[in-house]
């Protein structure tokens, strides 16, 4: 699932081809019903329209029109956008929608046979505010903040950073990072930390993404996304069960429950202990992600 680092890479390519153009039409796959989540307005309200602005609310990318239109799409976890030349047919198996622009034309594709992305098309600043899952921006948050944020409820350190309610845009590949960048366990409850240990991970959490973004801006410079992935060369934990941690030179290990992974060094992170995926299961109970759709 595109996270916070990612969809800032897809608003710089959004605002440097689509910002200023109007939105000459809107086109539907006809296999794409569940994508469009309202009727009123109806999405050809966006037809001629120009788009005066993009912003993020988590993982959701707005797009904002004259006239107080907005358009949310939320690209779970194979939603990705794709930049054409204009007029570029919708591709019939992964195809989902087509934004029409003057000189191009951007594709939403959705490689998965379990559709889940969506599209929200609202009128009105207010009516924005069903999408607010209510956590807090972790690149904008002090330590005051942060702190207040992460340990108001007692949840495992993975779950409190990938939990939306919490903190915005952070999902379970950035989680990994942050939390191996922390050395602190995935597992270790947010009320059990010390001052030291808070400090650390809100440093962690500010660098981990910081750095992502703006590499991730700078790769994409004057084009487009187009390596939107979770899994990166260049990531310590996570997906690198079994190579070499770039600190300890220790195999990263990895936690599975039901259909998330978690990814950690045992040395750097959990005082050599490996964890185990059942006793877990009966340890954390509700406290872990049970699904991805969890880390919506």
């Amino acid at each position: 699932m595109p996270e916070l680092p990612d969809i800032e890479s897809y608003l710089h390519g959004l605002r440097t081809h689509a910002l200023g153009r109007p939105l000459q039409r809107l086109r539907m796959a006809p296999s794409a019903l569940s994508l469009l989540k309202t009727y009123d307005p109806p999405f050809d309200a966006l037809h001629g329209k120009e788009i005066t602005g993009f912003r993020r609310m988590g993982k959701r990318i707005v797009w904002e029109f004259e006239g107080e239109l907005f358009a949310v799409l939320h690209l779970m976890i194979a939603g990705r956008l794709r930049l054409h030349d204009r007029g570029k047919a919708i591709p019939g198996k992964v195809g989902l929608a087509a934004f029409d622009l003057p000189e191009s034309t951007i594709i939403l594709t959705e490689a998965s046979s379990k559709k889940r992305a969506s599209l929200f098309v609202h009128r009105g600043e207010s009516a924005l505010d069903q999408h607010d899952r209510g956590g807090i921006e972790p690149l904008e948050a002090d330590l005051e903040a942060f702190t207040e944020a992460l340990v108001a409820e007692n949840r495992t350190l993975k779950r409190a950073l990938t939990d939306q309610r919490i903190f915005l845009g952070i999902g379970n590949a950035f989680s990994d990072e942050i939390l191996h960048a922390a050395q602190l366990s995935p597992v270790k409850h947010s009320q059990k930390l010390d001052e030291a240990e808070i400090a650390r991970l809100h440093a962690a959490t500010h660098e981990v993404l910081a750095h992502w973004r703006d590499h991730l801006i700078e790769e994409v410079g004057d084009g487009f996304p187009d390596k939107v992935t979770a899994f990166r060369p260049e990531f310590a934990a996570h997906g690198k069960f079994g190579e070499p941690c770039p600190v300890c030179d220790k195999p990263i290990q990895r936690i599975r429950y039901a259909d998330n992974e978690t990814n950690y060094c045992a040395q750097c992170q959990t005082s050599g202990k490996v964890l185990a995926d059942r006793s877990l299961s009966r340890i954390l109970k509700d406290d872990w992600p049970r699904s991805i759709d969890e880390l919506d």
